[in-house]
């Protein structure tokens, strides 16, 4: 394998996310496809590509879904925001599975004043 192959593979994110306020608070709505801010202490660019195992609640099936990092959070960041990436769902048929799934979980708290990990 050459090193440009190697490069390109996208990383892979497994999130679980255990609760409603905690999907909330990472669900990202506002961007085209929708998508998830995922803590993470690992440095990546904006545009790198990502493929996520994510696994809502008790749902034992877990979505796979490619995505690319849309905004970073670096350590330390201001008001104590958790480090971590925003990504972008894709606009394939694992991104749209999982932007409805989600939006059905969480129903009526999308238009919820909470705060969330995101903007």
């Amino acid at each position: 394998m050459d090193a440009a192959r190697t490069a390109a593979r996208p990383s892979v994110l497994s999130l679980n996310i255990n609760s409603r306020s905690a999907l909330h608070a990472a669900y990202m709505p506002f961007i085209k496809n929708g998508g998830l801010f995922i803590p993470t202490p690992k440095a990546y660019s904006p545009g790198d590509e990502v493929f996520m195992l994510l696994q809502l609640m008790d749902d034992p099936a877990k979505l796979a879904v490619k995505g690319k990092v849309v905004w970073i959070t670096p350590a330390n960041a201001q008001n104590g925001k958790t480090q971590g990436v925003g990504v972008q769902f894709a606009a394939d048929e694992g991104g749209q599975a999982a932007k409805i799934k989600i939006e059905q979980v969480l129903g009526g708290a999308l238009g919820a004043n909470r705060p969330t990990h995101t903007l």
